[in-house]
């Protein structure tokens, strides 16, 4: 179970496992991209997969996010360099951690409205 403060307007992460995420009331199946005000399913089931291509949205998006929380299942990684460097001109770090701290963290960071997204690969 994640903690937050739901609100109409913004995505709170209410839970995760079992192959998904909880945002609110709606339950979503497979990996995610989080925003405060979107989710997008996320086409990785782990690191190899994570490639500048598959974060376009997250560089779309660049002027509302400022950190994006990487969520790498059950086990922390470094995310390949690539991935940083691409995200880096953007002025968005990348910060990995497993899934369920990613999603703590970020609502943390939503409820404090910070400029945050987190992809979450689903565990």
């Amino acid at each position: 179970m994640v903690t937050g403060v739901p609100t109409a307007s913004r995505n709170v992460i209410t839970s995760y496992g079992n192959g998904g995420f909880r945002i609110g009331e709606h339950r979503h199946e497979g990996s995610l991209i989080v925003f405060p005000d979107a989710v997008m399913a996320w086409p990785v089931a782990g690191m190899p997969d994570v490639t500048p291509a598959v974060l376009a949205e997250v560089v779309a998006r660049s002027a509302r996010v400022d950190i994006l929380l990487l969520g790498c299942g059950e086990a922390s990684e470094v995310p390949p360099r690539e991935v940083r460097e691409f995200l880096r001109p953007h002025g968005i770090v990348v910060d990995a951690m497993t899934t369920g701290a990613a999603c703590r963290t970020y609502n943390i960071l939503m409820a404090e409205e910070r400029l945050v997204a987190a992809a979450l690969m689903a565990v």
